[in-house]
């Protein structure tokens, strides 16, 4: 690997300088498709960094142990909170982002979505190589049904019994062992995320990964930045120094995330340095359901997500998905206390669950911002809209869930605790608006979008189509953070698909500016 030297002696009062022509800031799937399409460009003699927040994670150290691997790589545990604190949002940090931490699933951007966005420049005709370029790349594929396991095929089998859509989705993953832990990180590097794919070829080609690495803003074309000199999460250090740096860049490319490449932007340039800064987040706000079977599901073994159904998408704007989460994190989906959670919670082996996620629109009041210490607030409205969503997606789980075999279940908006299945023709009753409380379901997200949309507009976006920033010659933007509203599917692989034209942009922008047109030598 290509690291930079951080010197681990007391910090002298001056800032210590770093020199680089590009710099990319973040790793996830938008940071690492950026650093390795540009990094041919190190051949030619240009010095290209990506700076990370957070370390370089061991493979043979995710341990599937939920508390330690969710403080490992979460931001907050796993925890970080709305302003209401009635929705928890799950980002990761780490070289290679929250690809360390999906669980693999790869959609396509579907047309509706691109529509939606109306953006000049951005359609189906220019993403959809790209998309396909990285469905190769990261191994995506669709698993053989005979690793499939009973949780992924009673969620088939009840949408087959409804007559509801039910498809399989493909994952990227290479010799998986089938641990069931991809939202904890993979213990065999099996998951094909950045930190295994793209940042390795990077830093082959020569770009140097700085880990560790907090941006505090960023000034002229110089960042400043902290670095705490640790190689890994494994390194034992007396030195816990914080050492400041300027990091100076001839371009600079934004990719820490929906909720930190805005907040980056806003310590640099001030809330208002753009009327949208921050704005028309979305992040499909998801729930999750379980339903108790008489003989065992076994859901842990194998991929944990292999099905959805869009069968409600275009009526009710939700989308079904089967999934399964440990006890710790399945146990918070759990509205109540006492006996009936310990009852269910000991009849884990014999539990199905499945997740819906809520397309919700973009709305401005939707946003980031900073507090007085400059760190990222997420400010979100579950509005009655989204409420309703929930509230006939978990109608409609319940109903998959007793089609296939269930013989009780739980779930959030009912009156009771269990419903069982003698009482499965009267969910419309049982489970309604009046039950269904904000902070007391257990509603998540981790596909957060927006935030710096693009547009044509500096009136009415952050930048342009290329995620050139508007009013600044030097600076982009390549993460989740430039979807104008939500994807209406898992988001990763068209982050990667637009910080692939991203990357194309600067490459053309770079070489035009720093290029000695008569001789081709690099300026």
């Amino acid at each position: 690997m290509s690291h930079i030297q951080i010197d681990s002696r007391p910090s002298p009062q001056t800032e210590q300088i770093l020199q680089f022509d590009i710099v990319i800031v973040g790793s996830g799937a938008g940071g690492g498709t950026v650093a390795k399409e540009l990094s041919d460009l190190c051949k030619r003699g240009v010095k290209i960094a990506l700076l990370e927040l957070g370390p370089h994670h061991v493979a043979a150290e995710n341990n599937r142990e939920e508390l330690a691997m969710a403080q490992r790589y979460y931001f907050s545990g796993g925890g970080f909170q709305t302003t209401t604190q009635d929705m928890t949002l799950a980002f990761a940090k780490g070289v290679g982002g929250s690809t360390n931490v999906y669980t693999g699933v790869t959609f396509k951007l579907p047309e509706t979505a691109v529509k939606k966005w109306n953006v000049p420049g951005i359609s189906l005709d220019d993403l959809d190589p790209r998309m396909e370029k990285y469905l190769q790349e990261n191994g995506a594929h669709f698993e053989d049904e005979a690793n499939i396991n009973q949780n992924n095929q009673r969620f088939k089998a009840g949408c087959e019994k409804l007559g509801w859509h039910v498809d399989q989705f493909a994952i990227n993953t290479r010799n998986c062992a089938g641990l069931g832990t991809c939202n904890l990180g993979c213990p065999r590097s099996a998951k094909q995320g950045t930190a295994v794919v793209q940042i390795p070829k990077a830093e082959q080609n020569g770009v140097q990964v700085i880990p560790n690495c907090r941006v505090e803003r960023i000034d002229g074309n110089d960042i400043l930045a902290t670095i705490t000199p640790q190689e890994n999460i494994s390194a034992i250090s007396t030195d816990q120094t914080h050492h400041s740096y300027r990091i100076k860049a001839k371009k600079i490319i934004l990719c820490a995330g929906a909720v930190n490449t805005p907040a980056i932007l806003m310590r640099s340039f001030g809330k208002t340095f753009n009327p949208v800064i921050g704005r028309y987040l979305t992040c499909h706000p998801a729930l999750i359901m379980a339903a108790e079977h008489p003989d065992k599901v076994d859901g842990t073994q194998g991929p944990p997500k292999n099905y959805y159904s869009e069968q409600f998408v275009k009526s009710d704007r939700f989308l079904l998905e089967s999934c399964m989460y440990f006890p710790f994190s399945f146990s918070r989906n759990l509205v109540g206390f006492g006996t009936q959670v310990d009852e269910f919670i000991s009849r884990y082996p014999y539990l199905q669950m499945t997740i819906a996620l809520v397309l919700d629109d973009a709305h401005h009041e939707n946003r980031i911002s900073i507090n007085k210490q400059g760190e990222a607030q997420v400010h979100y409205k579950l509005d009655k809209k989204i409420q309703s969503s929930f509230v006939k997606a978990i109608r409609a789980s319940a109903k998959l869930m007793f089609t296939a075999g269930a013989n009780r279940l739980h779930a959030p908006g009912s009156k009771q605790f269990f419903i069982h299945q003698h009482e499965a023709d009267q969910l419309e009753q049982l489970i309604t608006e009046k039950y269904f409380k904000l902070g007391q379901a257990s509603i998540a997200s981790a596909h957060l979008m927006g935030g710096c949309k693009m547009g044509e507009s500096p009136k009415h976006s952050v930048t342009n189509s290329w995620g050139k920033v508007h009013g600044q010659a030097n600076l982009y933007v390549a993460d989740g953070s430039l979807f104008p509203s939500c994807s209406e599917v898992n988001p990763y692989l068209t982050i990667m698909a637009l910080a692939d034209r991203v990357a194309e942009g600067v490459r053309n922008d770079f070489l035009s500016k720093f290029t000695d047109q008569r001789t081709g030598t690099l300026l």
